[in-house]
């Protein structure tokens, strides 16, 4: 029979138990993400602090690259670095698995401008962030999986040429401070999206977003807003 004094012990050897499983499960990871993290310092431009750089990471061109503390590219990113601007990550930022960064093509294409993303700022699994027009991210901004951002768009004006002939064109992207880009939202060139707004799930957004205002659809309206105030109410 159990008592009282004894299945305390079991239990705190059960959750010992659990802890010591999660300490193992968690160095079987962080260990050899700590490793290469290590090596990628090597040929960064600028690194500060721990880096953790999970399996089958691409990086090209490290030297266009800068990272702050904390740092943390997760299994199968690519972050390709050439660019006018470079690439620039604040502290504790994450680049989920299977995401992009690209500011410029890989087979001749004309250079792009770059990406700067601040501090406690995350880029969800699957995201892609074509930063050919610069793309320029803020503090504490949340991007869930499959958020695609275009800073760039095909010309099509000529009808007497194929459309991937015309070329492109580049207008930058803001993001700021404390926003929520959700899962498979689209951002496209030329928009601004101001402090605190919320981009929902699937929206297309084609035109500048207000501070702390609410907007979802294709193309992305303003559905809400987080205080009234922000709408002039």
């Amino acid at each position: 029979m159990e008592t009282r004094g004894s299945k305390l012990i079991n239990d705190k050897w059960r959750f010992a138990d659990r802890s010591l499983l999660t300490n193992l499960q968690t160095s079987n990871k962080v260990g050899p993400m700590f490793i290469r993290g290590l090596w990628w310092r090597l040929w960064l431009k600028k690194s500060g602090g721990l880096i953790l750089v999970g399996r089958h990471v691409t990086i090209r061109n490290p030297q266009y690259i800068s990272v702050g503390p904390n740092f943390v590219a997760e299994d199968y990113c690519e972050i390709q670095g050439i660019s006018k601007h470079g690439v620039i990550f604040g502290k504790q930022v994450t680049v989920g698995r299977f995401s992009m960064v690209r500011p410029s093509g890989y087979y001749g294409r004309e250079i792009g401008i770059g990406l700067k993303i601040g501090d406690y700022s995350n880029i969800g699994a699957y995201c892609f962030l074509g930063c050919g027009g610069g793309i320029e991210i803020g503090n504490n901004v949340m991007m869930s999986p499959r958020v695609s951002l275009h800073s760039e768009n095909h010309n099509y004006d000529q009808l007497n040429l194929p459309m991937r002939e015309q070329g492109v064109t580049r207008k930058a992207i803001v993001i700021e401070d404390d926003c929520w880009l959700a899962s498979s939202s689209v951002i496209l060139s030329g928009v601004h999206i101001g402090q605190g707004a919320i981009v929902a799930a699937g929206a297309v957004v084609m035109k500048n977003v207000p501070s702390y205002a609410i907007v979802g659809g294709g193309p992305a309206q303003i559905i809400g807003w987080r205080k009234p105030e922000a709408n002039g109410r």
